[in-house]
């Protein structure tokens, strides 16, 4: 018995480090080997990398086979087809069962050597540890749309949101298992594990700019995720959509009786013309299709959620059923 609890004691923590990937065969290998180096100098540590492709057009997927016959930690799911970079990697997340779990970008400007930090920060009682970017190597254009992004949705959240967070750090399993527990089909992360509530610490670092590869994130991608931010953590916009409504009717209504009352003192001199029609008829269209279309996008928040539909359907796995060595 003496023994058993010894080398219970001696057991390492295993940290499940998890990554998304498409189209990433320039930065896959690198990852794991980056990876790799760090647990090298984490003796009190062991890890299992758990990357998770989206039906990748490339060599990705032969590479990360090629490492997971030679490291066993290495663990990989395929998915049948490109779900979507929101979906995909939260599923590979619910599926870590380390004592902490790291989630990271597969294209290496989620540093790997920030890990030792967040394991300090963790070890210190934090359930949640943020890697918080101070500094980027993007455009001043790029930073500068990203900030106001931030700032407005910070703004008409109804919880803390934190700025310049993507959502890559380090969760206690306690965490993860509570994010099983929602069940949710279309989940907006980082918002997620501000509304748990856990304490947190940020770290500060800078994001690098990306040397190989392509970026998968086009205008598209970003709307997407910039508006799940929105529709998932602020009602803001339906009331704003309510109480302008309200405005525009009154004012509608008191430059409509001062236009009446001013047409009947000067009957023979006033004439309106076309021009503040047209201009009045073009303002209040653009307005109701504004709002028309933030009404959509908390329906189709709404269609999203009632589906229910999984995050992803699994092609294969390779090394689940292979113990990590603690």
């Amino acid at each position: 018995m003496e023994h058993d609890a010894h080398s219970k004691s001696q057991a390492k923590r295993l940290i499940s480090i998890v990554a998304g990937c498409f189209n990433e065969e320039d930065n896959v290998r690198s990852l794991y080997e980056r990876v790799r180096s760090v647990f090298d100098g984490l003796p009190d540590y062991t890890f299992e990398l758990i990357l998770i492709d989206n039906h990748s057009t490339d060599r990705t997927v032969a590479l990360l086979k090629e490492i997971a016959q030679q490291d066993k930690r290495l663990k990989i799911i395929v998915n049948t087809r490109n779900f979507g970079p929101v979906r995909s990697p939260y599923h590979a997340l619910l599926q870590a069962h380390g004592d902490a779990v790291v989630a990271m970008a597969s294209d290496l400007q989620d540093p790997p050597e920030l890990i030792p930090q967040f394991l300090r920060a963790w070890e210190s009682g934090k359930k949640v540890v943020l890697a918080q970017k101070t500094q980027s190597q993007e455009s001043a254009l790029f930073r500068a749309i990203r900030s106001t992004y931030y700032r407005i949705v910070t703004r008409l959240s109804e919880i803390e949101l934190i700025e310049h967070v993507t959502g890559f750090g380090l969760y206690d399993q306690c965490v993860i298992a509570d994010l099983r527990k929602l069940d949710d089909p279309y989940p907006y992360l980082r918002g997620l594990v501000c509304d748990l509530g856990y304490e947190r610490e940020l770290i500060p670092f800078t994001q690098a700019a990306r040397v190989r590869g392509v970026t998968k994130n086009n205008f598209y991608m970003l709307y997407d995720v910039a508006m799940l931010g929105i529709t998932s953590h602020s009602k803001v916009p339906l009331r704003l959509a309510t109480m302008f409504g309200f405005a525009a009717a009154a004012a509608s209504f008191c430059i409509g009786m001062g236009y009446l009352v001013y047409k009947l003192l000067f009957w023979q001199h006033f004439t309106l013309g076309t021009a503040p029609v047209v201009v009045g008829l073009f303002f209040f269209s653009s307005v109701q299709l504004f709002f028309t279309g933030i009404v959509g996008e908390y329906i189709g928040s709404i269609h999203t959620q009632v589906l229910k539909r999984p995050h992803v359907i699994e092609a294969e796995r390779i090394n689940f059923d292979q113990p990590t060595e603690r």
